[in-house]
């Protein structure tokens, strides 16, 4: 069985949403992965400067499969979530595998990451799942 590398992009200001995905893809039945995101007390954090911020986080991206963006409203008004989609287009050859996921019970997601998706999936486990596996 393949273990998919993923780098979630998310605001730290939901992060009770990024650990309910922890939780799904930890659950899901035949599905193996390895979590590159950057976790809140992670040094990263303590970067100096922007430039080396962003280079931090491609570096965690570079190994990974696919990123998955927690496509809430809120990650339009996101700078970091916008420059995660900005490297994952642009930052490697041939870019990386972008998969949305709208949050559950969202009324409203981001067009801009709507756009950049290379799947769009709900709040669920399969679909996210599926979508992991056919971009991965």
């Amino acid at each position: 069985m393949k273990t998919y590398r993923i780098f979630i992009s998310h605001s730290w200001a939901y992060k009770e949403q990024y650990k309910s995905l922890i939780r799904m893809l930890t659950n899901a039945e035949r599905f193996s992965f390895v979590d590159y995101s950057v976790p809140p007390d992670d040094p990263i954090h303590d970067a100096d400067d922007d430039e080396r911020l962003r280079e931090e986080i491609r570096n965690q991206m570079s190994p990974c499969h696919v990123i998955l963006i927690l496509a809430g409203v809120y990650a339009s008004y996101s700078r970091w979530i916008n420059e995660e989609i900005d490297l994952a287009e642009s930052g490697f050859l041939g870019g990386k595998a972008i998969v949305a996921v709208e949050p559950w019970g969202a009324q409203r997601t981001s067009v801009r990451v709507k756009n950049a998706a290379d799947r769009i999936v709900r709040w669920n486990t399969q679909s996210i799942v599926r979508a992991i596996r056919e971009v991965g």
